[in-house]
């Protein structure tokens, strides 16, 4: 099931330390801005993208998220809630998709390969892209 998104739309894998956060616009397909970043500075950045359009944060409903739901409802963001259940596995299969291994690291199988940084930018991708049911394009750097 597609559902439509209109304008801009941040993707959060919420967490104690470490957050990943994505703005990308679903009806474009287009990521603009993607990374790994403690979880007040990711609010920085929300209050910030708030101030360019931003209309709706899709939250993972991992660890944190609760205080994630209050925070986000006192600075009045549409809110949805997605399952992030297999999230992790299915992120990492999505950073080889996004950048194919190289040297020494494309010659392992598949299932051992660990990337090389945290990839909660990936979780909070892949959050978008199954609430909305598209697929989001980024630049070929990781965390860009």
């Amino acid at each position: 099931m597609t559902r439509s998104a209109a304008g801009l739309v941040a993707g959060l894998d919420p967490g104690r330390s470490k957050c990943g956060l994505v703005l990308a616009n679903p009806a474009v397909g287009k990521i603009h801005h993607a990374a790994v970043l403690p979880p007040l500075t990711c609010q920085g950045l929300l209050e910030s993208w708030q101030q360019a359009g931003l209309g709706q944060v899709v939250l993972g409903n991992g660890t944190g998220s609760q205080d994630w739901r209050s925070w986000l409802s006192k600075q009045q963001l549409a809110v949805v809630v997605v399952d992030e259940s297999g999230s992790t596995l299915a992120a990492r299969e999505r950073y080889w998709q996004l950048w194919p291994p190289r040297g020494l690291r494309r010659l392992l199988p598949a299932g051992l390969r660990l990337p090389p940084r945290d990839i909660d930018d990936v979780v909070a991708q892949l959050l978008i892209e199954r609430y909305c049911g598209v697929i989001l394009q980024r630049s070929k750097m990781p965390g860009s």
